[in-house]
């Protein structure tokens, strides 16, 4: 049992490590997402591609933006139902331990 349980707490761990990475690329995504509104349609753009950096229309920044945006919205959702589930079954196995060593102890009190 403690040992499911060290697994759990270490899965969570991993989920919200995972689910700060995706709020902060959201974030970011966000930024870059009203700095390109605030520009003239007409303005020059350009995007990293690994090493190097190419010009691109601004609306089709805007587009892509907005599909990673959706598409972080999603994980984060998916990741958040992972993070309560894996909460919901850390307080669960929490309660059982905690029952289990109220029963050993009770025991030993009694024959103390």
């Amino acid at each position: 049992m403690l040992v499911r349980y060290q697994q759990i707490q270490n899965q969570l761990g991993q989920v919200i490590t995972e689910k700060n990475v995706i709020i902060s690329e959201l974030s970011e995504v966000n930024r870059a997402l009203e700095v390109l509104n605030s520009l003239d349609p007409a303005g020059v753009v350009f995007k990293n591609v690994g090493h190097v950096m190419v010009r691109v229309q601004r609306d089709d920044a805007i587009k892509e933006l907005n599909d990673k945006k959706e598409i972080l919205e999603l994980r984060l959702k998916s990741i958040e139902r992972q993070e309560q589930l894996l909460r919901s079954q850390l307080n669960e196995l929490q309660s059982k331990i905690n029952e289990y060593l109220a029963k050993i102890y009770g025991r030993q009190a009694k024959a103390g």
